[in-house]
Formats: structure tokens, sequence, C-alpha cells
């Protein structure tokens, strides 16, 4: 597998596209060994996209992209003024509990943090607010947005771990509170430190709060509908996706009345970009997985890790840093899609839990996003707001600190992952 490794990473060093990257080097493995029958990549590509767990992705990105084009996200800033518009650094504020909101509606950190910083970036900027800090806010804040249900992630996760996604959907509600909590009072530290301004100087009006709740309350229901539906088996997580379809577009053409047939075909067209990336480098790894599998790399990792120790805590710890170094290079997505199947038999060996084990790998996973030198995120939110990187770096420092604090307390206390989880599903 060093050579597979190697061609991997110089592909990628190139700038190839990750998938092709991914599936080229799973053929240098059948390169090497001639003995294998050639049409083994061909069967693995087809036969994972077989998979019919795997429907739940198209249709929750589809639902996604509906309730975008509903006109949802206008309704949700309005909420999220009220939340957090008093607080200092109002606007900034606002953007984490926008992000919060959106967890539910678009399920992408970098969707979420680009979209915010066309909406609120140029406007922090103008009250104030350096580049730096308000790139670092916008996109760090998206960090929320995968681990609210339905985050694509931990479909993925569950999907290819064999792990119940109503319960890592259950267990993302407290992480995602702790980390919005942990990311605000750093911004509120910073913002008081340099006088940044709220974005309202007086309290809402009731008739203000019953407006912005009627608004998106929508939103919020959705993710709780949807775990409810998991939770008392009326639907699968395949099933609940077709159900999010159509609750995006009656939600969009009855109660908003924004989903026009122009904003209707433009979702599709959106979905089907989206799942045609997603669903291909899928197919595209199992090239590279069945390498792994055959050349029994996750029992080698697995020995290398237990040499150094053996207590559970020092193993997740030693992951999670691995995770997160790959996060630097790798996009989150395909971490979950390479290291699920090498880390979670460890994991489960080990006696741990496999939702706490795939709710903190998908944190550490997204931290990359954010990060040089390759983050999606934050490479999205620089360019739209002409950010240096290296400004960028040195001011969301402090939220990089506040993420990492949330991780190790998700680490060394899974009762605070697993808590919702085990109340909801009565394990």
């Amino acid at each position: 597998m060093l050579l597979v490794t190697i061609a991997f990473l110089v592909l990628m060093l190139i700038g190839m596209p990750v998938a092709f990257a991914i599936g080229i080097s799973g053929i240098v493995f059948f390169l090497q060994h001639p003995e294998l029958p050639i049409t083994i990549p061909l069967q693995q590509t087809i036969s994972t996209t077989q998979n019919f767990a795997l429907l739940a992705i198209p249709l929750f990105i589809m639902a996604g992209n509906l309730m975008n084009a509903s006109g949802i996200t206008e309704r949700l800033l309005d909420l999220a003024a009220i939340i957090a518009g008093r607080m200092k650094g109002g606007l900034a504020q606002m953007s984490l509990a926008l992000s919060g909101l959106m967890g539910g509606v678009s399920g992408s950190a970098i969707a979420d943090a680009a979209m915010q910083s066309r909406m609120l970036g140029n406007e922090m900027i103008s009250r104030g607010m350096s580049r730096g800090f308000t790139a670092g806010v916008l996109s760090f804040g998206a960090i929320l947005t995968p681990i609210i249900p339905p985050g694509l992630g931990f479909i993925i996760y569950g999907t290819i771990g064999q792990v119940s996604i109503g319960r890592l959907f259950a267990a993302g509600f407290v992480p995602a509170f702790l980390l919005w909590a942990a990311l605000a009072f750093t911004v509120s530290v910073v913002s008081r430190k340099r006088n940044y301004p709220a974005q309202r100087t007086q309290r809402p009006s009731v008739r203000e709060v019953g407006g912005a709740l009627r608004g998106g309350i929508w939103a919020i229901l959705f993710p709780i509908i949807l775990l409810a539906g998991l939770r008392f088996g009326i639907f699968t997580p395949s099933e609940i996706g077709a159900f999010a379809v159509i609750y995006a577009i009656l939600i969009g053409a009855l109660a908003y009345r924004k989903l026009t047939a122009a904003s209707f075909r433009e979702a599709l067209e959106g979905s089907l970009s989206d799942v045609g990336a997603v669903m291909f480098l899928i197919a595209l790894s199992a090239i590279f997985s069945y390498g792994i599998v055959l050349e029994r790399v996750p029992e080698l990792i697995s020995g290398a890790i237990l040499s150094v120790t053996d207590n559970f805590y020092g193993v997740l710890v030693l992951i999670v840093l691995f995770i997160v170094a790959c996060g630097f290079f790798i996009d989150a997505t395909v971490l979950i899609i390479m290291l699920t199947p090498i880390f979670l038999p460890l994991i489960r060996n080990l006696g741990g839990d496999p939702v706490h084990f795939g709710v903190v790998f998908v944190v550490a996973a997204t931290v990359g996003n954010f990060t040089p030198p390759v983050g999606a995120a934050m490479y999205a939110v620089c360019s739209i707001l002409k950010v240096k990187i290296g400004d960028y770096t040195r001011e969301s420092f402090p939220l990089l600190i506040a993420v990492a604090l949330v991780t190790l307390l998700l680490v060394f206390v899974p009762q605070v992952v697993l808590f919702v989880p085990d109340l909801l599903f009565n394990r």
C-alpha cells in the first residue's frame, strides 16, 4: 500500500480532483497485483452504489437545496437577529446563531460558510470588524452545520459503519449547542475587547419575536420531525429522506410561497451536481477501500496505535489527532469514507460506543475545512471577502482553541454525546 499512498498524495498535491486521485491510486494497487481479476475495480464501483442505505444521501441533498430555494434563509436570519442581535459583536453572534438554525437545512459546512459570507461578511466589516476576524467567525461557525440533523457526514458514517443514523442524529444536538456556546463566548470576549457594536440596541417586541418564530418555525421543526420519524419507526433513513423532500416542497410552495417553477428547477440542477460529486467519490473510493481491506491495513494501524497505548481514551486522542492532521489536506467527506472502515473496528474492539466515536470523528474531520493549507470553507470565505490567509489564520486562532476544547470534552465525557440518543432510543 506504500506505492498506493504515495500515488494518492502526489495526485492530490498536483491538484487533481480528489475522486480521481482516490480512483487512480486504487487502480495502482491492482496493477501491483496482476493475479487479481481486473474486473474487480468495475464491480466494486457498481456494487457500492447499489447499497440501498445510500439512497438517503441524494434525497437529503435534494431536500436541503429545496429548503434553501424556498426563501427560508431570510426568515432564519430574522430569527437569528432576535436571538443574538443585542450581544456585543451582534452581527458575528447572529452568524453563529444562523449557522445553528441552518444546520437542519443545508447540511454542508462549506455551503453555509459561503452563503453567510455573501449575506453578512461585508456588513460585518463595514461595522468595524477586522477582515480576518470576520472571515474566521463566518468560517468556524459553519462547524455547527454538519452535526445538526440531517448532517451528511452522519449519514455516510452510519451507512459505511452500520451505525444507527437515528442515534447519530440525536447525538448531534448537545455537541452542536456546546460548540455554539464556546464560539459565542469567544466572539463575545473579542468583541468586548475591541468594542465591536451590537446589531440591536433595543429589546425585540413580542410582535417581532412572534413574527420571527413564525417565519423560522418550519426550519426548526425540520430536524425534530426527522428524528421523531426515526425514533418511532415511522420511517427508515432512506424513507425519511423522501419525506424530507416532500416536506421541503410543501413548505416552499404552501407555507412560504417562494418555491416557483424556476427556483424548483434551479434546486434540482444544484442537487444533481451535488449528488453526482458525492456518489462519484463514494464509487471510486470503493476501489481504494478494497486494497485497504485486502492488505489488512486496519489491523496494521490498530496494532501500531495499540503499541503506543491500549487505554481507550489514549487511543481515541491519537485517532482524533490523526484525523485532524489528515483534515489539513483532505476533505471531511473523503476522510469519513476512507477512515471509518479503519478506525471503527478498533473503537468497537476497545468497547467504545460507535455513536460517540461518530460524533467525535465528524467534528474532528470537519475542522480541516477551516484550517490551512487546503480548508475548503476557509478558501471560500477568504475569496469572497478578499481576506489574506495569514490574517485569517491569526485572527481565527481563538476560535480554533474553543473548538479544540469542546472536542476534548466530547472525547473524555462520552455521556455528553450519548445522553440524548440514550434517552430517546431507550438504550
